[in-house]
């Protein structure tokens, strides 16, 4: 049993224990900008199908206080590689620094990986190879007030990419926040769901996933630990399988949206198509004016989308909201 980390956004970490709490996890507990839990690989595998609120699953292997690169480079030479990879897998590290007397991420990836690369070739003659976009071992480096923590990284690409969207409006709102807002609010398909701001459609196709209970990662192709020297095909093949099966047909209750802008609309139609729920969403171009006050909506507030146009027609038409705009 190995302890892991999830990452997620400030403020949604309660959301993420519950869900591996549901999951079964052992030792879940709430950290800063994410939880700790422990399990094998198959808790790892059903979490990174069925977490709606995460960003990363992070298996920590060393953990050391560093001030130099060469003292980092020394500190992961420290670990023996061999248990976790061999000359034939690709590796690639992604590092985070702040507050710390490492200040050039990119050169404290290059020197984990000239470690573990170094290692290997004194002690078999050959070394991994670098992937940057798909490597067998993706390494997780975040260092901060000069403590590093190095971590295998069983998602590699964040879980917020579900595989739906390959295009997006000008304002797109991140698939996991999107979740994590509807579940805060208690939706769990047993209303109707309408958002008149809807954009590339996330809210609704998030929003459709959870009444049909379908995982978020079920449309994912790839994920990290794929390349684990203990990855097991079977095992992950059975999990997903269950989980596909879990999916119910069509939702007890009307989901869709509306958008003022007529390319909006295009995306988030063919999101939902993308997504396996353009059949069961409803989207419409419609003026803000058009439309009754919604359970839930992604309010435009930034330069791209006219946040005082939004915000005056908000108030003009529903006499209970108050508008970004107007609270600044």
């Amino acid at each position: 049993m190995n302890r892991y980390f999830v990452t997620c956004a400030r403020g949604l970490e309660p959301l993420l224990v519950r869900e591996l709490a549901a999951l079964g996890a052992a030792g879940v507990a709430p950290g800063r900008g994410g939880v700790y839990f422990e399990g094998g690989p198959a808790i790892v595998y059903r979490a990174s199908l069925w977490l709606r609120t995460a960003v990363r699953i992070l298996r920590p292997v060393l953990e050391a206080d560093v001030r130099t690169p060469d003292e980092l480079y020394e500190a992961v030479r420290s670990i023996l590689w061999s248990e976790y990879m061999t000359p034939d897998h690709t590796l690639a590290v992604d590092c985070n620094a702040r507050n710390s007397g490492i200040t050039h991420s990119q050169y404290a990836s290059r020197r984990v990986k000239d470690a573990i690369c170094d290692q290997f070739r004194e002690r078999v003659g050959r070394r991994p190879s670098v992937d940057t976009e798909r490597p067998s071992i993706g390494l997780n480096l975040h260092i901060a007030n000069d403590h590093a923590i190095l971590s295998l990284d069983a998602s590699w690409d964040s879980l917020h990419k579900r595989g739906y969207r390959p295009i997006q409006t000008r304002a797109p709102l991140n698939e996991a926040l999107a979740a994590g807002l509807l579940m805060q609010c208690g939706y769990d398909g047993s209303v109707p769901l309408y958002d008149p701001m809807c954009g590339s459609g996330t809210f609704a196709i998030e929003g459709s996933w959870i009444a049909l209970d379908r995982p978020p990662g079920l449309t994912r192709k790839w994920f990290g630990f794929f390349g684990w020297m203990d990855f097991d095909k079977g095992l992950w093949s059975a999990i997903r399988e269950d989980a596909r099966r879990s999916v119910k047909a069509a939702l007890a209750h009307p989901a869709g949206g509306s958008d003022v802008r007529q390319d909006a609309i295009d995306f988030a139609c063919g999101n939902a198509r993308a997504a396996g729920v353009g059949h069961l969403l409803s989207f419409e171009r419609l003026a803000l004016k058009q439309v009754r006050p919604p359970p839930v909506y992604h309010p435009a507030y930034s330069s791209a989308t006219r946040p005082t146009a939004s915000g005056s027609a908000k108030k003009k038409n529903w006499s209970r909201c108050t508008s970004r705009s107007e609270t600044q």
